[in-house]
């Protein structure tokens, strides 16, 4: 049985609950221009409109928001799987053999996950008396004793000046990776900001954690859990983000915490917040509101003022390595509430530390443009709500979302140094976000075939629409009747966008038939996007009906080879591939079609081009 993908909400009740939700609408852009220039009459209005909205819901028997932090249940002790106990039993042998005083601890977000009745596989163990390199050694003199096969580790070094402060050593246990780090304490001269590092206690580790609910250790010789900053626990049962220190502190020792915090949290909800994220969640449908962030937990206040300081942006830009803050965002693009976390990015005034663009691009960004990134990105994730899990997978629905937040910027290219012309959304994921290569491809490619799509969508959905094409010399080579010529372009372009033809599709509809980022009154919005629900199914059912679905996986009838052999031709070049691109094309109009029918007609479309030169 196929499970439901539980990024999307389906539910009778919370569909009940967006619809009473959505009862007043507003655009984003409009709730950011109200932060800028507060006006307290419209916004007790809107207030006002919300509480009777509000009310609604309650008659109706829907969820409703609340304003305080959400009340989590947080196990009184941790239990330990097969797996966890083999492991922790496996290092206090080592302990025992070596007669070593070591504690070990298991540090932040297992601690914090297993405390909330999660699974996690991410062991970081703490050591106080001895670098991590040097236990994974001592490990492996033991497994040597006892004639078990070592392991081998890796050492990844500390790097200050990219805010990695501490040596880490890695080893696999029973097919487990562990992280083995010393407990650490650091001390600050006047003239720097890079600390000098020494072995810590356990309570001075848990005040340099980036949050207070990843501050908690499981003492692992005690098999119990220690909370030194005595608020983990409290915060983790309260569902709030707080630092253990004070929050500037935190974040510029190592900036990535803010965009841990944003992953972690959502904003506190309180005075003109409170409308903004009031107005986001009415034009989002609710769909935010109903879902959380990835534990639905409040943004402290103070650690949301940190997070917009201008010494904390420029230390996102210039202290933390790129690849840091690229596995950051692809956790949050991968994760429960990607919007959630750029509206919270944007917000704080993140967008442009994260995503940053390189110099002289053309266009220039204008003004306001990271807001129109993250619109779009809010229009692609409600229309594939709308549209429902089962065609589009993980990974595609990843890479859509970076698509449509990037949407804005596709024909924005720069110079490099030898001349060459290089998109801007390829810098972004290779420089900005250092991620893989074949993302930035196939989110270029993306864009691409939305583009292609706004032409062919007509056509596709419309016999009349077809008349457009008889004048097409280009796009089609061969003639065939008007009907055949829809099946080769579709086929065409799904073969160049293979399985992303359907995030492509829902690209395409952002722009086609009007662009959605134009459209500001959220209510039309509301409707456009019904309405682009709707193309979207036609739209697909019909390339289903053609038979174009996995048309990428279609083998040519005839090869290359039999090419220049009909061709009495003994080496290839341009006029084989020429051909190539005309047999593919034949297959495509004639998906029934035989190889020595293919053959047959390449002969005779020879011998008239023969004759005609």
């Amino acid at each position: 049985m196929k499970l439901l993908n539980p990024r999307f909400l389906n539910s009778s009740s919370a569909a009940l609950f967006s619809l009473s939700l959505n009862r007043f609408k507003f655009p984003p852009l409009f709730a950011h221009s109200l932060l800028r220039r507060p006006n307290p009459q419209l916004q007790q209005l809107r207030l006002s409109q919300f509480r009777v909205t509000l009310s609604s819901s309650r008659s109706a028997g829907a969820a409703t928001m609340c304003t305080s932090p959400p009340s989590v249940h947080v196990k009184d002790r941790i239990d330990l799987t097969p797996k966890e106990r083999e492991i922790f039993d496996r290092l206090l042998q080592v302990l025992r053999h070596f007669k070593l005083q070591t504690q070990l601890r298991v540090a932040g977000g297992w601690v914090r996950d297993k405390l909330l009745g999660k699974d996690c596989y991410d062991i970081d163990i703490a050591l106080d008396d001895m670098l991590g390199r040097e236990f994974c050694e001592k490990v492996n003199e033991y497994l040597s004793s006892e004639g078990v096969e070592t392991h081998g580790i890796g050492v990844i070094q500390c790097n200050p000046d990219q805010s990695k402060h501490l040596e880490t050593a890695r080893m696999r246990l029973f097919d487990v990776w562990i992280d083995f780090v010393n407990l650490r304490a650091e001390d600050y001269s006047e003239n720097s900001r890079i600390p000098t590092m020494r072995f810590g206690s356990a309570k001075e580790d848990a005040y340099r954690r980036d949050l207070t609910i990843n501050s908690l250790f499981y003492n692992i010789n005690t098999s119990s859990v220690e909370d030194f900053t005595e608020k983990g626990i409290e915060h983790l049962k309260s569902g709030k983000i707080v630092t253990p220190l004070p929050p500037k502190q935190t974040f510029l020792d190592d900036p990535l915490r803010v965009l841990r915090a944003i992953r972690f949290g959502r904003p506190k909800k309180t005075s003109a917040h409170l409308l903004f994220l009031t107005l986001s969640a009415l034009n989002m449908s609710g769909f935010a509101l109903i879902l959380g962030a990835r534990f639905g937990f409040l943004l402290d206040e103070e650690l949301k003022k940190a997070a917009a300081d201008d010494d904390v942006i420029a230390a996102i830009a210039d202290k933390i390595s790129r690849e840091r803050v690229g596995h950051e965002i692809d956790l949050m693009m991968s994760g429960n509430e990607p919007l959630k976390a750029m509206l919270h990015i944007s917000e704080l005034q993140l967008f442009w530390a994260v995503f940053s663009l390189p110099l002289k691009a053309e266009p220039p960004a204008p003004e306001g443009c990271e807001r129109l990134c993250v619109d779009y990105m809010d229009s692609a994730w409600r229309l594939l709500q709308l549209i429902g899990p089962s065609s589009i997978i993980d990974n595609q629905l990843r890479l859509c979302l970076y698509a449509a937040l990037l949407l804005p910027l596709r024909k924005a290219v720069y110079e490099e140094k030898k001349g060459k012309k290089i998109p801007v959304v390829s810098y972004i994921f290779r420089s900005s976000l250092k991620l893989k290569a074949s993302d930035a491809e196939t989110v270029l490619s993306m864009h691409l075939a939305a583009e292609n799509f706004l032409s062919l969508i007509p056509l596709i959905i419309s016999d009349e629409n077809l008349q457009t094409l008889e004048g097409d010399k280009k796009s089609v080579t061969i003639n065939v009747p008007l009907p055949s010529k829809r099946r080769i372009l579709t086929g065409l372009l799904l073969r160049e966008i293979k399985e992303f033809w359907r995030p492509s599709l829902v690209l395409s509809l952002l722009l086609h038939p009007q662009d959605i980022g134009l459209i500001e009154n959220s209510s039309n919005k509301d409707a456009e996007l019904n309405d682009r629900r709707a193309l979207y199914s036609r739209v697909e059912n019909a390339i289903l009906d053609m038979g174009l679905d996995k048309v990428w996986e279609l083998k040519p009838l005839v090869d290359g080879k039999r090419i220049m052999d009909i061709l009495q031709i003994k080496s290839g070049g341009p006029i084989i591939k020429e051909w190539q691109q005309k047999l593919l094309q034949w297959q495509l109009a004639h998906p029934s079609g035989s190889t020595e029918e293919c053959v047959d007609w390449m002969k005779e479309a020879q011998s008239k081009r023969a004759r005609t030169e």
